[in-house]
């Protein structure tokens, strides 16, 4: 049984269909990737998956379960948690606000997970009284991946994690996606820098014009022609 299955989704916005049956499954510890060109559908499966956007045909389960029009805080508590690209900051709250309202629906002792998350993230650790609308855009991302993290989950997803950062920032998120992946968290990903995310992935997804093109295994996806040339830079 898989711990992700969204199968044959159709789902999109008013009178207009985006996403036309697509099917995505991530297995428990897995990290997986979905490509695609600019408009395809990537970020409006990730909110149909996660209940932001509704599901007009099709199924997604979790962990067995269907969730499919569950309202997103209950998909939260199932252990399902998304980091969606802009707008994942409260910028007037501190790095520690920020965290304690990643927990906003557990009941226990949260400073331990704070700490862990700190431990994490150095670069908040270091100060987390800073407002986060003074960090830069890579600290940003990574407090928004901790935010996420603080319901500890058992998929994170998030959509476009590496956008907009340099290059070294850009390995440093991807680095502690790696290591939040090694703890266990299985992660569904939709990213612009094609090529570094199959090659952290076990398997992707490339989505055109709302339907699934192609699947496979990371590695496999990155050596096809097809792909390469399309999407990623020869």
């Amino acid at each position: 049984m898989a711990l992700l299955d969204a199968s044959g989704v159709v789902a999109g916005y008013g009178q207009t269909e985006v996403l036309h049956g697509v099917s995505v499954a991530v297995e428990e510890g897995e990290i997986v990737t979905i490509i695609g060109p600019n408009g395809c559908g990537k970020s409006t499966l990730m909110k149909a998956i996660v209940g932001l956007v509704g599901v007009w045909q099709g199924h997604v389960r979790f962990q067995g379960e269907a969730i499919s029009g569950s309202p997103a805080e209950a998909i939260v508590r199932r252990g399902l948690c998304y980091v969606p690209q802009t707008s994942n900051v409260f910028p007037s709250l501190s790095i520690r606000e920020n965290l304690e309202v990643g927990a906003f629906v557990r009941r226990d002792d949260i400073r331990g997970r704070m700490a862990d998350m700190l431990d994490l993230f150095p670069d908040l650790g270091f100060r987390p009284e800073r407002k986060a609308g003074s960090l830069s855009g890579g600290q940003r991302q990574m407090l928004a991946i901790a935010r996420a993290l603080m319901l500890n989950p058992s998929l994170l997803m998030l959509d476009e994690p590496s956008a907009g950062l340099s290059p070294v920032m850009m390995d440093n998120v991807l680095d502690r996606l790696r290591e939040i992946n090694r703890r266990g968290v299985a992660l569904l990903m939709v990213e612009q820098n094609a090529r570094e995310a199959l090659q952290m992935s076990q398997r992707g997804y490339v989505l055109v014009a709302g339907e699934n093109r192609l699947e496979g295994n990371g590695r496999e996806l990155l050596n096809d022609p097809e792909i390469s040339s399309l999407y990623l830079g020869g």
